[in-house]
């Protein structure tokens, strides 16, 4: 057992919402709020989660984006590692929250998952929680279903195996959702809240931990006790923490949910959150590949000189460039392609605005594959189906923190 695993969520949520507060810290860093130049070393010390080892690395199924560090911290990631090497249960949780079209920062950790999922049989659950987003944003619940029902279509595109894959939506698989909430709730004080995440704007805020709780631990409520990994971006870790804390009360026959910390794909204007609602466009997965084309020629921020001499003398810098920091992220596959590109770039020889038609390439690429599998899906009633909790598991749900029907 290691030191994460011993600690307990409110020994370690003073403060640690609002990075910004020390000194010298120009960023902020919450489930709601991301702003400024992220210092993700600083982010571990607040958080207390453990940088990955390489071999930790070596260990997960090959991925870039575990290969290039873009996810770089975890939690009791080697619980999980133990079990998907040996055959047995293991799981992953990563949801959504449906307030706007899904985007390129949303996609990539399902995509992740996806591949997790395929090399190693591990169970998915996949949470979509419509009701924070009430209580969160200037939504209503009709124009939240909207969003819901097309991000549901871009989850179903991405392909997770249907037989080890399930999808909720707190509002619609309410009757085992919020109970189960319910009792997780018990286990959680007012003042770890407001800890973790800063006095909630609502009451609805203040549950929403013990929703979150649900979410993390309803793979082994319905499988049993096993271990269950989260890959998330950085923001969404208060979540798991407070959520660790309620997984050690006795009661519950369950293990602390792991964590696999990751960086956040940037904007387009530069470092950054990705995001639906900043002025600066996202690259929506319904986008069309021409479009986004267009988008990056006019938006993305290079690490460019200021005149094509300059650069073809100086070269460019790949560190700050977003068309070459989306594909470090993801779209260049290839380490030695990627470093070739780099190369290129840095003495001059690739030009930005060439470096940004082969970002478009890219991701005009994965757009049109993602778009195919989104097209064929049909009614999404019929292909939400195989994805949804039978009765039995919602009964061993509730059974598993003392509830019967």
């Amino acid at each position: 057992m290691t030191t994460d695993d011993t600690t307990t969520a409110a020994q370690h949520t003073t403060d640690d919402t609002n990075v910004a507060d020390d000194a010298g810290d120009d960023f902020t860093v919450t489930p709601y709020d991301v702003s400024g130049t992220v210092d993700y070393d600083r982010l571990l010390e607040r958080f207390g989660a453990d940088r990955l080892t390489d071999e930790q690395v070596a260990r997960f199924p090959d991925h870039p984006m575990l290969r290039r560090r873009i996810y770089y911290a975890g939690r009791s990631v080697d619980r999980f590692l133990d079990a998907a090497e040996a055959g047995e249960t293991h799981s992953i949780v990563t949801g959504v929250g449906p307030s706007g079209p899904m985007h390129l920062g949303h996609a990539l950790v399902f995509y992740l998952a996806k591949e997790l999922q395929d090399a190693t049989g591990a169970e998915v659950l996949i949470p979509l929680s419509d009701d924070e987003k009430y209580y969160a944003k200037d939504l209503t619940y009709e124009e939240i279903s909207t969003y819901r029902d097309e991000n549901l279509r871009d989850l179903l595109a991405v392909g997770f195996d249907p037989e080890k894959t399930t999808i909720v939506v707190d509002t619609e698989d309410a009757e085992v959702m919020y109970p189960v909430a319910s009792a997780f709730a018990r286990h959680l004080t007012q003042s770890t809240v407001d800890a973790t995440y800063g006095e909630p704007e609502n009451v609805g805020l203040s549950f929403y931990p013990a929703m979150q709780a649900a979410h993390l631990l309803l793979p082994q409520l319905v499988h049993g006790e096993h271990p269950t990994l989260v890959p998330v971006a950085v923001d969404q870790d208060p979540h798991v923490r407070v959520c660790r804390d309620v997984a050690a009360k006795e009661r519950f026959p369950v293990s602390k949910p792991g964590a696999l910390l990751g960086r956040f794909l940037p904007t387009l204007d530069g470092p950054g959150k990705m995001s639906a609602s900043d002025d600066v466009p996202a690259i929506a997965l319904t986008d069309d590949p021409d479009d986004v084309r267009e988008t990056i020629r006019k938006h993305a921020f290079t690490g460019g000189r200021a005149s094509v001499a300059e650069h073809r003398e100086h070269g460019g810098d790949p560190s700050v460039d977003v068309p070459f920091q989306y594909l470090r992220f993801f779209f260049e596959r290839g380490d030695d392609d990627l470093a070739r590109i780099e190369t290129a770039y840095r003495e001059g020889e690739l030009l930005s605005g060439e470096l940004k038609e082969l970002a478009a390439d890219r991701i005009g690429e994965f757009l049109t594959a993602h778009q195919r599998r989104r097209a064929a899906l049909g009614d999404l009633e019929s292909a939400l189906a195989p994805y949804r909790l039978t009765d039995a598991e919602r009964e061993r749900a509730r059974q598993a923190v003392g509830l019967r029907r």
